[in-house]
C-alpha cells in the first residue's frame, strides 16, 4: 500500500503533558519484541518517522524493543515522544529498570515513563506502599529523567481507576475497541476519573490481536472516535505501519449508530476476546 509523502496524521494533545501527538503510535510489540530482527525493526521505526508518527513506545518487558530504538532513532531522538514502562513493583527494581531503559534507548531522559500493567489490589499495595516503584517514578520526574508518568492496565478498570486516583499521573493506557463495552468496559470507568484531572488517555488493543475479521481501519475510527488522544498500535512489517497510517491520516469520526452497529456485531464474541488478556 503506497502512502503519498503529503499525508498527514492528525494531532491531538496528550492530557496535561501540553504536547501534541499524532493519533498513531508505534507500539514497541509486533517485531519490535523480538531479539535478533534489527534490519526489521530499523526499517519499520524509520519508516514510522518518515510518516511523520511522534508517539513512540516501548516497555523493559519488550525483549529487544528498547534497544531496537536506540539504534534507530539516532540523530532523530528530538523528534519523538518516547515513552517506556516498567513491570518492577519496588522501588529499587525500578530504578534499575529506569537505568536499562535509558541505557537500551541510548538517551538522557524519556518523554514518558509508565507504571506497567496493574492487575490486582496487591500490586497496588506494593507500588504505592512504602518503598513502593511509585516513589521511583516520582524522583525520575524530579531529576528529569522522565518528563511525564503514566499507568496502564487491561484487566481491570476498577484497578486502573483506584491507580489514577491514587497519584498524579500524566497519562494512562487503556485497552479501546468494541469488545470492551460488552465485558468490563475501561472508558466507562476511566473517561470521568481521568478527566477530571486532565489526563491523556491512549488506546491500545485496538485490533484485539487480530483474532476477528473486522476491517482494521473501521477498529482504528471506532477507537478514535472515543475520548482518546491516541492509538498505539504494534506492527510485524512496514506495510502493516503504511496500512495503519494510511487509517489515521484518513480518520473521520464514526456516528453513534455506526459505532452501536459495530459494538453489536463483536457483542457474540467480545466475552472469549476480552478473556484474551496476557
Amino acid at each position: 500500500m503506497f502512502i503519498e509523502k503529503k499525508t498527514v496524521i492528525p494531532k491531538r494533545r496528550l492530557g496535561k503533558t501540553g504536547v501534541d501527538v499524532t493519533i498513531l503510535g508505534l507500539g514497541g510489540e509486533g517485531v519490535l519484541r523480538t531479539y535478533g530482527k534489527g534490519k526489521e525493526a530499523d526499517e519499520l521505526i524509520k519508516t514510522a518517522l518518515d510518516l511523520g508518527i511522534n508517539y513512540m513506545e516501548t516497555a523493559r518487558a519488550y525483549a529487544g524493543s528498547e534497544a531496537y530504538y536506540g539504534a534507530a532513532l539516532k540523530g532523530s531522538r528530538d523528534k519523538v515522544f518516547l515513552a517506556s514502562k516498567s513491570h518492577a513493583r519496588d522501588k529499587k527494581g525500578a530504578e534499575e529498570h529506569l537505568k536499562e531503559t535509558l541505557d537500551n534507548l541510548k538517551t538522557d531522559h524519556l518523554d514518558l515513563w509508565q507504571v506497567h500493567d496493574v492487575r490486582t489490589e496487591e500490586e497496588i499495595k506494593q507500588i504505592f506502599g512504602p518503598g513502593g516503584a511509585i516513589e521511583a517514578f516520582a524522583e525520575a520526574k524530579s531529576k528529569g529523567y522522565t518528563r511525564f508518568i503514566g499507568v496502564t492496565g487491561h484487566h481491570d478498570p476498577l484497578i486502573t481507576k483506584k491507580c489514577i486516583e491514587m497519584f498524579d499521573f500524566d497519562t494512562v493506557l487503556v485497552p479501546v475497541n468494541p469488545a470492551e463495552p460488552q465485558h468490563r468496559c475501561f472508558l466507562e470507568e476511566i473517561v470521568p476519573a481521568a478527566g477530571a484531572k486532565d489526563i491523556g488517555i491512549v488506546g491500545m488493543k485496538v485490533y484485539m490481536r487480530g483474532m476477528i475479521d473486522v476491517p482494521k481501519k473501521l477498529l482504528f475510527s471506532y477507537a478514535l472516535t472515543q475520548p482518546i488522544v491516541a492509538a498505539t498500535i504494534g506492527c510485524d512489517n512496514v506495510e502493516q505501519l503504511k496500512e495503519n497510517a494510511e487509517a489515521a491520516a484518513n480518520f473521520v469520526p464514526l456516528k453513534y449508530k455506526e459505532l452501536q452497529k459495530i459494538t453489536d456485531i463483536i457483542a457474540p464474541y467480545a466475552r472469549e476476546l476480552m478473556y484474551y488478556k496476557p
